[in-house]
């Protein structure tokens, strides 16, 4: 560090020189240090003056420097967080569109097995008006084929339970329907105006046994169901999809 003289220390070196030199070179000496004094502290003053502005700026990096990093530590939170949450979105999404997935499955069962049975009843309907004639009471009631006929056209009278020969016939013709769909349930129904459902139990058992007679109608494929006819009598013949199945099925799909 260069060395800074005062007026004084330049005093006393011209007072240890004095008796050598002359009053006028000591004064042109003292003139010169003095000067030299006086760049020497403009050039400390100009030191001090860059020292200063370069602290300044240091402390400006410097903050500028904590400021950065503050705001990078803040956005690699936020990134992190952002990635957490896109995860979790995703996977949301992923979730919705597999139990939507699930769900249009589970619709496309239903619907393509009510389409199914409306295609297989008319299909049974035509069947069963080219095997019975077109005289026969057919019809379709809730998917469900349904083909009736009168107590004396069956058994002669309303109270009789032997079948006639037209009677035999027509439980020939329904077996042969049966037999062409056996994924159909068969209901035998009986119905009654007067309340006297013994006599129509044994109606409907009687068309039952003549079933059963037929090979390749089994006994456990049938339904008997005696109940009121609400104004209406006769036997009916009801061909059913197999709900029991159907209903399986939509059990182990909606588990």
């Amino acid at each position: 560090m260069t060395k800074i003289f005062t007026l004084a220390t330049a005093l006393f070196l011209i007072g240890t020189s004095v008796n050598a030199q002359k009053k006028s070179e000591l004064i042109t000496k003292v003139s010169e240090l003095e000067k030299e004094i006086v760049s020497l502290n403009d050039s400390l003053s100009r030191v001090n003056r860059t020292m200063n502005t370069a602290i300044s700026k240091s402390e400006l990096l410097e903050k500028e420097n904590t400021e950065l990093k503050d705001a990078n530590t803040t956005l690699l939170g936020n990134l992190t967080n952002f990635s957490k949450i896109s995860k979790k979105n995703t996977e949301t999404v992923n979730n919705a569109l597999a139990t939507l997935s699930a769900k249009e499955k589970q619709m496309r069962i239903i619907t393509d097995t009510f389409s199914s049975n409306d295609s297989t009843a008319i299909a049974i309907l035509t069947q069963a008006k080219q095997t019975l004639g077109p005289e026969a009471t057919v019809g379709i009631a809730g998917g469900d084929i349904v083909i009736s006929n009168s107590l004396p056209t069956l058994f002669g009278s309303d109270s009789g339970s032997a079948l006639t020969a037209t009677g035999k016939d027509w439980v020939t013709r329904i077996a042969e329907i049966i037999k062409k769909n056996p994924s159909r349930t068969v209901a035998i129904e009986g119905l009654n105006i007067t309340g006297e459902f013994d006599l129509t139990y044994k109606q409907i058992q009687a068309v039952a046994n003549g079933l059963i007679a037929i090979e390749g109608i089994g006994a456990e494929k049938l339904q008997l169901l005696a109940k009121d006819g609400n104004f209406s009598e006769g036997v009916q013949i009801r061909l059913a999809p197999d709900y029991k199945g159907f209903y399986t099925t939509m059990k182990s799909e909606f588990k």
